[in-house]
């Protein structure tokens, strides 16, 4: 029996559409004479879905008792006994109740398909089980239910049913996707836009690298070898040198101009580790491709053009771009041809760009020989030459006779291959030389002198000398290839370490002196800052410091500085030293102390600059909470002034013949005026009397009852005209408490005089990723989004006619305060018509 297809509809989130789109696509196969049945279908009492199950023949469902819980579930033996073309099998990441034949839906999808009946699914992004940490770090919330990734993969036919963020949060205000009970909190936490934007853009990532994995697998099933320009792929080659940026800026054109072009920048690191470019070089190369919005690769391989070739190949690449060849003349003529001419050759259908650039050409040169022996091993050679080629000539003499000669000359081959293993090429070089001379001068006729007679004799000795170059060749390199692995750990070792110190909590730069003096094993590191005077400061340190030790100093610079002191063209200006006593430093602990200097430059820089924003941040606050009580001010004073002005003024006047009852409601305006303005002013006086300082904000943590029970209070409000849904898991937040106070007191005064007569506005609370929030909803008329920005103007109000409305602090005064603790006032429709104001601030405990 021919297994069923399987075709999912993937969604970023909840109510995009997917349950609907898979009935929809039911109905249209049942009308062209497919034997489609509903097996499964979550409807999560949306009206519009549960409309297109009429006409569509519904399996019914299984019933599982479960602690005193009935519950619903896919009848699956049913489904299979109907035995339809098509099941319709809705959210195919679910978990079934205790007790079924399977622990997932998708299982139940799976027995179907393997009876030979197709089915259409629906599943979302967070749902699938290599995401899964990806959308708690993005929503902060965990999901529980998850389908493995092979599952999803094996589908024959995944579509991605899209509905853009706000178009999606229009609809769940409209109460389309929840219940109106749960509208503000799915709004306000899980439906956040930004994540939404999140999901989706997760959603769309997944399935181009599904589409992406498709074509490799079909190129490689049917032996395609050739590159497909579905798009342009370039690929930049970089070497670790100053013409990087260059290349890079080239590669990022030639992308650019076709659509949906990709940049890729790619170095080649050898395997023996001594032919590393400049970290400090290549790490700024690499911030330059994410910023021009490409991936940064390094691989591994000694054939650099065939490495870059593959590489190439590898990422379908559809051009490769190389710098023009550094080596000068001489070079080139020695070594060979270069990089450029045997990429040329072996890229084959790749279009290969060689940029020229200002250090093309180099200087003239000739190669450096590079041995991977330490001097001490060299030495040991040359003394076992020394002192075994005597011995073994001793020993050899006292036994000697006619026949030993073909011994004689093995023994001492065999020397020379001991001396080459031990010491190199040299000391070999040198045992060969004397073994040769020492059996010509004993062992071969006439004996005791230096005589070449015979041909075969210097055959035996350029034999001798040509083993011992082998030899010490091959142990040249396998000592080269230890010693970089040993230092590449030691290397990777020291840095992760470095990052491990920063990420638990320790200070940047002080792990960098500290473990850059435990690796290298010197007496002292110390971080010096010069002055513009010339005097100089630690800034860090570790270790005793001994002035009689010769100090090597490096420069170190941050790009702060350099755009404070020079023009962006010349080099940063030095900042100070890294002043390092102890043993004298080798050129490969240099390599690793260049990229340790370009991370101490950037940990100064995020230190000078978080020190900035730390010095900023109080004034800023100051500065919101400022202007907001001058708009207060400015505004509240006038209007109640003047009412009280024009009221007195009027009493005055004899001549106008005012009843009692006109001087009793011209009094009465006059008192209600003045209790305006002294109400204010003690608010004002209220909230200076909590700063240390010009109007700074006092932060302390602060329990939401402490604050909501007297805002009550002061507006006069009982139990039936507000509704309360505070939890008491709700934590403390970081606030002040008068501020908060007037925040409420004027948000509220706000819900309560626009709320519809037979109406309750609700004061809510509850904590979301670190926030607490606060939200205070009414029915009333609400505000159009045209107006959403200019609201929080000074003392924008839908009606500004009458004088009993309260003159508050407003709601640019209202967020002034909020911002100046830490926390956002922002406006949401209420569901079903109205407004909801929404108060965040931090938990107590955490950073404002």
């Amino acid at each position: 029996m021919a297994r069923g297809r399987l075709r999912v509809m993937l969604g970023a989130a909840p109510g995009v559409g997917k349950t609907f789109a898979m009935l929809e696509e039911g109905e249209r196969l049942r009308e062209l004479g497919t034997d489609v049945v509903v097996a499964v279908v979550e409807t999560h009492g949306r009206t519009a879905t549960a409309a297109l199950l009429d006409g569509q023949e519904v399996v019914p469902r299984r019933l599982v008792e479960h602690r005193g819980v009935t519950l619903s579930e896919l009848d699956l033996d049913a489904v299979l006994a109907r035995r339809p073309q098509l099941a319709l099998v809705d959210e195919l990441a679910h978990t079934n109740a205790p007790g079924s034949g399977h622990d997932k839906r998708w299982q139940d999808v799976e027995t179907l398909l393997e009876a030979g009946i197709d089915v259409i699914s629906t599943v979302n992004i967070q749902h699938i089980e290599s995401l899964n940490d990806v959308v708690e770090q993005i929503t902060g919330v965990p999901q529980r239910e998850t389908i493995p990734d092979a599952v999803l993969r094996r589908a024959d036919r995944i579509e991605l049913v899209d509905l853009a963020p706000q178009a999606l949060r229009d609809r769940l205000a409209e109460g389309v996707v929840y219940p109106a009970a749960r509208v503000d909190a799915a709004l306000s936490n899980y439906f956040r836009l930004g994540n939404l934007t999140a999901l989706r853009e997760l959603a769309l990532l997944w399935l181009a690298d599904e589409v992406d994995s498709a074509l490799q697998q079909y190129r490689a099933e049917h032996g395609i070898a050739g590159t497909w320009e579905a798009r342009e792929r370039v690929v930049v080659a970089l070497t670790g040198g100053p013409e990087g940026e260059t290349l890079l800026r080239r590669g990022a054109r030639i992308a650019s101009r076709s659509s949906g072009g990709e940049l890729l920048a790619v170095h080649v690191s050898s395997q023996d580790g001594l032919r590393e470019a400049a970290p400090g070089v290549l790490a700024a190369q690499r911030a330059l491709v994410e910023h021009l919005g490409g991936s940064y690769h390094q691989v591994v391989g000694d054939d650099i053009p065939r490495t870059l070739v593959e590489f190439a190949r590898g990422e379908s690449a559809t051009q490769l771009v190389i710098g023009v060849s550094r080596r000068s003349r001489l070079n080139a003529l020695l070594t060979g041809p270069g990089i450029g001419a045997t990429v040329i050759r072996e890229s084959g259908d790749i279009d290969v760009h060689i940029v020229s650039h200002a250090r093309a050409g180099g200087r003239f040169s000739l190669p450096r020989p590079r041995g991977g022996l330490t001097v001490r091993r060299r030495v040991y050679g040359f003394l076992l030459a020394l002192i075994a080629g005597p011995l073994l000539t001793l020993l050899l003499t006292s036994v000697r006779s006619g026949e030993s000669m073909t011994a004689d000359v093995l023994s001492y081959q065999l020397l020379v291959v001991l001396v080459a293993l031990v010491g190199g090429i040299w000391p070999a070089l040198f045992a060969a030389l004397l073994s040769g001379l020492t059996l010509d001068f004993f062992f071969v006729d006439p004996l005791y002198t230096i005589t070449v007679g015979e041909p075969l004799h210097l055959l035996a000795l350029i034999l001798f000398v040509v083993i011992a170059a082998l030899v010490s060749l091959v142990v040249d390199q396998a000592a080269r290839r230890s010693r970089a692995a040993l230092r590449a750990a030691a290397e990777a070792e020291l840095l992760a370490t470095v990052a491990g110190g920063v990420i638990r909590g320790e200070d940047a730069v002080q792990a960098l002196v500290t473990r850059t003096r435990e690796a290298f094993g010197l007496t002292s590191v110390r971080l010096v800052a010069t002055g513009a005077d010339g005097t100089e400061e630690v800034l860090a340190s570790d270790g005793e410091v001994s002035e009689s030790t010769p100090a090597q100093r490096l420069p170190v610079r941050t790009g702060q500085e350099a755009r404070g002191g020079q023009d962006a063209r010349n080099a940063p200006a030095p900042l100070g030293s890294l002043e390092l006593r102890g043993r004298d430093l080798e050129a490969g602990d240099r390599r690793l102390l260049s990229a340790i200097v370009a991370q101490l430059e950037a940990a100064l820089e995020h230190r000078e600059l978080s020190a900035a924003a730390a010095e900023l941040a109080p004034l800023a606050e100051a500065d919101r909470v400022r202007t907001a009580l001058l708009a207060a001010v400015g505004h509240d004073l006038r209007r109640p002034l003047a009412a009280a002005t024009a009221a007195v003024t009027t009493l005055h006047q004899s001549d106008l013949g005012l009843s009692p009852d006109d001087r009793e409601a011209l009094l009465e305006t006059a008192e209600d005026s003045l209790q305006s303005l002294a109400s204010l002013v003690t608010d004002l006086l209220d909230a200076s009397r909590v700063q240390a300082g010009v109007l700074a904000v006092s932060l302390a943590p602060t329990e939401l009852d402490d604050v909501i029970l007297p805002a009550l209070d002061e507006l006069g409000v009982g139990p039936g005209d507000l509704e309360l849904d505070l939890s008491p898991a709700v934590p403390p937040v970081l606030a002040d408490g008068v501020l908060l106070q007037r925040v409420i007191v004027n948000l509220l005064g706000n819900a309560l005089r626009y709320s519809p007569a037979g109406t309750r506005p609700v004061l809510a609370a509850s904590e979301f990723a670190g926030m607490v929030q606060l939200r205070v909803i009414d029915r009333g008329p609400g505000i159009p989004a045209e107006r959403r920005e200019a609201v929080f103007a000074p003392f924008q109000r839908l009606s500004d006619t009458d004088n009993d409305s309260g003159i508050g602090l407003g709601l640019a005064l209202s967020k002034g305060f909020v911002e100046g603790m830490g926390g956002t006032l922002d406006v949401e429709d209420t569901p079903g018509g109205g407004l909801t104001m929404v108060v965040s601030l931090p938990e107590a405990g955490r950073d404002a």
